[in-house]
């Protein structure tokens, strides 16, 4: 008998137990359609973690003076203007650099009043912190270099203060100054609390802060690197020039995102491992399966199995039917399983936000259809061995 006829015998036996094979090869279809949903899943939640931390800049650099409580420190160990005009010169691979500083303010609108964070920016700070203009504009030079009494504030604060109107051009006040509201603006991704930008926050030039406040002093330091693989270099040249340029007794913490990414990659290969293995015990369940009902036919047709021996059937075409039997089984599931894995990404892909796309992989497939078939061909290998070292004289004996 050749493999054809072997092939055609198994099909035929599949087909008079359609409901059997349907309903033994669903635990392959459940775990098959599990492993590309978690890879999926595992994918996409990847990807938006890691996309949503390089929007905040992953060749972002910051460094912030270290505040000791012990001891007050002295002035000249504050992080000022020079510092940040000595990185944009003097380090290579910097592009771009901005500083800050907060103050916590009370602002009076409409005769009420409410508290706000204050934060005076320099140039290129929107530029760093990706900050996108909702209505108005932001601070152009003239706006630096003289001084003027204009400001930003996010949309929270915009609409807990005017409501449905348009801000722009309207006056607050905070302290003794009065401020022209010239645009309202967001940060592009949730910064992880890692941003000065708080619900209630307005910006305004640094020079009218330090004109102010009489102190030429940041809070941080940002410096943007020209690209992600020279950031561990500007850190490192970062917190040395400025270790170079104040006393011995300031510390400095410089830091990047690199960790973060790294925790999230982490995290992200964890949870995808666990759920594998989670759906790889659905499959070993499904294979289990299939080993029972596969013993179980082997015994209801033991007659069969001996008349086929009678009349010259060798010991590995019945073995090689029953593994066939088998391997229809799980790799019928796995190809069923495999399609509403890929259908249901597709399903919902309208249903998510527009700038986030569902990766399918590839080798998510591969894997699912090889485990599968290897599953179906591993547990159905004791039943059809049973099956082929049947005895004919006993297997005809067989009621």
């Amino acid at each position: 008998m050749d493999i054809r006829e072997t092939l055609s015998v198994a099909i035929d036996a599949l087909r008079s137990n359609k409901l059997r094979a349907m309903l033994t090869s669903l635990g392959v279809i459940i775990g098959s359609a599990s492993i590309v949903l978690v890879v999926t899943v595992a994918l996409t939640s990847k990807k938006f973690v890691i996309s949503q931390i390089e929007s905040i800049g992953s060749n972002l650099v910051w460094a912030e003076m270290v505040q000791r409580q012990d001891r007050p420190q002295p002035l000249n160990y504050e992080l000022t203007v020079d510092d940040m005009n000595a990185v944009k010169a003097s380090v290579p691979g910097v592009v771009e650099v901005a500083g800050a500083r907060e103050l916590p303010m009370a602002v009076v609108a409409g005769g009420v009043e409410r508290p706000v964070n204050l934060i005076g920016v320099t140039e290129g700070y929107q530029a760093i912190r990706r900050l996108v203009i909702l209505r108005g504009r932001y601070f152009d030079s003239a706006d630096m270099e003289m001084r003027s009494k204009v400001c930003l504030i996010t949309k929270e604060l915009s609409d807990r203060i005017f409501g449905l109107e348009n801000p722009v051009g309207r006056s607050i006040r905070m302290g003794e100054l009065t401020f022209t509201v010239i645009g309202v603006f967001r940060e592009r991704v949730e910064t992880f609390g890692l941003s000065d930008i708080q619900e209630n926050s307005v910006i305004i030039p640094f020079s009218l802060m330090k004109y102010y406040t009489g102190v030429d002093v940041l809070r941080s330091l940002d410096a943007q690197a020209a690209g992600p693989e020279v950031v561990p270099l500007v850190e490192r040249q970062v917190g040395q020039l400025l270790k170079s340029r104040h006393p011995s007794g300031a510390e400095y913490k410089v830091q990047t995102l690199a960790a973060i990414l790294g925790a999230a990659r982490n995290i992200s290969l964890a949870l995808t491992i666990v759920l594998i293995v989670i759906a790889f015990i659905a499959l070993l369940i499904s294979g289990i399966g299939i080993m029972n009902i596969m013993l179980v036919t082997v015994t209801e047709r033991t007659r069969e199995i001996g008349i086929r021996k009678a009349i010259g059937a060798a010991h590995r075409e019945i073995l090689y039917q029953f593994l066939i039997e088998a391997f229809l089984i799980s790799g019928g599931g796995a190809v069923l399983g495999i399609l509403i894995g890929l259908a249901i990404p597709v399903g919902i892909q309208p249903l998510l936000p527009g700038n986030l796309r569902v990766p399918v992989s590839g080798l998510s497939v591969i894997i699912a259809f090889a485990v599968s078939c290897s599953t179906g061909l591993f547990f159905g290998y004791l039943p059809a061995n049973q099956a082929a070292s049947l005895q004919p004289v006993e297997s005809l004996r067989y009621e």
